[in-house]
């Protein structure tokens, strides 16, 4: 089975975010919710390139999704990178395309052939 590798789910709001995206770092993030079971069910997948916190803050108020999971990363690309591996073994339904790379990068996704 998959595995996000991520801590959480947390409450998507700014305060949980703060108290527990504590670092300004590039990482990853999924928003879902819980299901009747308990399990959280993955509808977004994205990245931060610089800062997790941010990033995640622009999505209070701005998604029907009420949880979050994150990892902080070390850099851009190992974010990118694990951006693509969670999007291709989750199949978030927000996501409708697969993950941008930065314009000034030739990064490869390391599942498949689209860059």
């Amino acid at each position: 089975m998959a595995s996000l590798g991520m801590n959480g789910p947390f409450d998507l709001d700014e305060k949980t975010i703060n108290s527990m995206v504590t670092k300004k770092s590039a990482g990853n993030y999924a928003l879902g919710r819980i299901n009747d079971e308990g399990t959280f069910l993955v509808g977004y997948v994205g990245r931060s390139d610089q800062d997790i916190n941010g990033r995640l803050k622009n999505w209070v108020d701005e998604t029907k999704y009420s949880k979050f999971k994150f990892s902080y990363a070390f850099s851009p690309k190992a974010a990118f990178e694990n951006e693509c591996k969670n999007y291709h073994d989750f199949d978030p339904p927000l996501n409708d395309s697969h993950p941008d790379r930065p314009n000034d990068t030739n990064w490869k996704c390391p599942r498949c052939n689209i860059y």
